[in-house]
């Protein structure tokens, strides 16, 4: 009898563990569900105006509705479309209708369409305020005399395009496109794996038991 206690144990400890992790992965799967839940309902919200100067990542995703002028000066962001292939995002100095400078993300060009000339042009845009965590450590520097980067760094395109530091993601534009697709803000491109996370713990679960009760069948057996 003593020689299975330590094994026994350590069985039930561990497949305790493990349904435990499967759990909470559980638990993650709601709270990511209803987040995700929150944002879309956020972003699909009614426009309204910029706010003030200053607004900070806390209006993340807020619907605006904005109305001015590019300036022509602009940065193309690398990047890909499904079923299209590489290309870039416009990143776009728009002045608006009451004197402001700010950054528009006019959406997708195919890398064909990289040197086509964007000349300033007026636009109505509904779209909504982001901030993209995209730029790290590995990110390499933009070419600045390309005008290509390789993350969407808000701080820095403001601060090269001397506008401030506040960002509208296009999902409509009335006005010439200039053979620019826009690529509004959705939460489809957010991952959520808790679901397939929780499988794996509970199969993990579930292979430990098995484990344990061939191993405890060993030690009864050599007992007899």
């Amino acid at each position: 009898m003593r020689r299975i206690i330590f094994p026994l144990i350590l069985g039930l400890g561990g497949v305790a563990i493990l349904l435990s992790l499967g759990f909470w992965q559980l638990s993650r799967l709601e709270w990511k569900r209803a987040m995700l839940a929150e944002i879309s309902a956020q972003i699909s919200g009614a426009p309204q105006a910029l706010p003030a100067p200053g607004a900070t990542e806390a209006l993340k995703y807020t619907p605006v509705t904005v109305a001015g002028k590019t300036t022509g000066q602009e940065v193309l962001v690398l990047t890909g479309m499904q079923d299209v292939g590489p290309g870039y995002e416009v990143i776009a100095a728009f002045e608006t209708a009451d004197g402001r400078r700010i950054l528009v993300d006019r959406g997708f060009v195919p890398d064909a369409a990289r040197r086509t000339p964007r000349l300033p042009t007026a636009l109505d845009v509904i779209g909504n305020l982001q901030w993209p965590a995209e730029a790290d450590s590995y990110t390499p520097a933009p070419d600045l005399a390309a005008g290509v980067w390789f993350a969407r760094d808000v701080p820095a395109m403001a601060a090269h395009l001397q506008t401030e530091p506040l960002l509208v993601v296009a999902a409509r534009i009335a006005g010439d496109a200039q053979g620019i697709t826009p690529v509004p803000i959705a939460i489809s491109g957010v991952r959520n794996e808790h679901l397939n996370y929780a499988i794996t713990w509970f199969l993990l679960a579930l292979v430990w038991s098995g484990m344990t009760v061939f191993l405890l069948w060993r030690i009864r057996r050599k007992q007899f």
